[in-house]
């Protein structure tokens, strides 16, 4: 996470939001007969932030939407984080955005979806080859607003543990049929990182120290912690959230993680035998693919340790909403509800090569995406991800991730205590808490 300004401008919703009301949902006619409806003169417009590695997935994805359902598209890519937000933001509140944009559920809340973003109606997904059964119910609810549906998820994506099998073996924390030992508890998990750092003489998992608040989050959430926001203040479990930040602490000044990497460095501790495990998100795996294609590196990915009783870690899901617009055109309504549809249906492909789990349950419950790996492995964490505090100033690359990361790399490096860690992010919570909604 680079991009770390506030969030846009102290323009108000209400000035920004003039002009005509969006056009309720319109029907479809169903996906055939849509897709030869269009005869490639229908062209959808899509905004994206998947700059990254998984970005070239979904490239690949939509070459082969174009090729079978004949209808256009016009996929435009911005810099992940605050950019594209402002992006969204400010084409949104015009009218004049894209057709259909991928965003992280956690945002919803802070996109203002009754005056950003046009809902959706069951009726065209299901028109459409999709129902409210094919998606995990958890994940589902937070598509709504106000009752109305907003959001089609994707996938889910969250942070998990790749494991090199070369260095564990030798390390002797493998079972016998190669996977990673199961460890309950710190103490036990941090016996297996020693094991490990024995074999590697540097490390015994890499960690991106600039982005902390994914290990905090998890950390904090295993042990049931909630962060509640209100409109003076917020209620913190303090007590919890210090034995996170004193687990980061004592990680890394034992040597078990590296006191100060980036994303970069993080991610070569791990191809280069520094570190024989890596906490990162699981579209690295394209990443972690490449270079074994290139130079050999034998892994495979668990979810998140068990350290205070449960698997819980930090993740979001990608999702499609609608953009606000003054008024639909109804035959690109419909090749945006059948762009997404398509997607999800073909989702095997982002699962199996970007290393999301897709969010469609027809496709993540099939014998042949359970039988793929490394993905089956960690498919669990469906389960188990915890999104950010529901707050408009919280999510993927919002403020409070960004500003509590930063604090935490102090900890990491071993300048700052626990204790001074949590007094400053206590500081800056309440500092968030102060700060207008800017699309309010």
């Amino acid at each position: 996470m680079t991009n770390n300004p506030p969030p846009p401008g102290a323009v108000t919703r209400r000035g920004l939001l003039t002009g005509a009301t969006a056009a309720a949902g319109l029907g479809l006619a169903g996906c055939g007969s849509a897709s030869e409806a269009f005869s490639g003169e229908t062209t959808v417009k899509q905004w994206n932030l998947l700059a990254g590695s998984d970005g070239a997935i979904m490239t690949s994805m939509h070459d082969q939407f174009t090729a079978e359902t004949g209808i256009g598209l016009q996929a435009t890519t911005f810099a992940w984080g605050t950019p594209f937000y402002t992006k969204l933001v400010m084409g949104a509140s015009g009218g004049n955005a894209a057709d259909v944009a991928t965003i992280h559920l956690s945002r919803l809340g802070s996109l203002s979806p009754d005056t950003l973003l046009d809902s959706i109606g069951l009726d065209e997904l299901t028109d459409a080859g999709l129902n409210p059964e094919d998606f995990p119910s958890s994940i589902w609810e937070r598509c709504f607003a106000d009752d109305r549906l907003y959001a089609v998820p994707i996938d889910t994506h969250a942070l998990v543990n790749f494991y090199n099998r070369t260095i564990c073996e030798q390390a002797g924390v493998l079972n016998p049929d190669g996977t990673l030992l199961e460890t309950h508890g710190v103490e036990e998990y941090f016996d297996l990182l020693r094991a490990v750092k024995d074999v590697t003489g540097e490390y015994g998992t890499s960690l991106d120290t600039n982005a902390g608040w994914r290990q905090f989050w998890a950390w904090y959430r295993q042990q049931d912690g909630e962060w509640i926001f209100h409109e003076d203040g917020y209620e913190l479990d303090d007590d919890k959230a210090l034995v996170a930040i004193e687990t980061m602490w004592r990680m890394a000044d034992e040597g078990l993680c590296p006191r100060i990497a980036d994303g970069a460095q993080c991610a070569a501790n791990f191809e280069n035998g520094a570190g024989g495990l890596v906490q990162v998100g699981n579209w690295e795996i394209t990443r972690f693919r490449a270079f074994d294609e290139a130079q050999g590196l034998d892994f495979s990915i668990t979810e998140m340790p068990d350290f205070f009783g449960n698997r819980r870690t930090q993740g979001d899901c990608h999702s499609y909403a609608l953009p606000r617009h003054n008024a639909w055109d109804e035959e690109v309504r419909a090749a945006t509800v059948e762009y997404i549809s398509w997607m999800l249906q073909h989702s095997f492909e982002w699962g199996a090569g970007a290393g999301h789990t897709p969010a469609y349950l027809p496709v993540t419950e099939s014998e042949e995406y359970q039988s793929l790996q490394p993905n089956a492995e960690y498919s669990g964490v469906v389960e188990n991800v915890q999104f950010d505090p529901d707050v408009w100033f919280s999510g993927s690359a919002a403020r409070l991730a960004v500003d509590v990361a930063q604090t935490l790399v102090g900890v990491y490096s071993g300048a700052t205590t626990p204790e001074q860690a949590l007094d400053t992010i206590k500081t800056q919570a309440q500092t968030l808490v102060d700060l207008p909604n800017p699309v309010d």
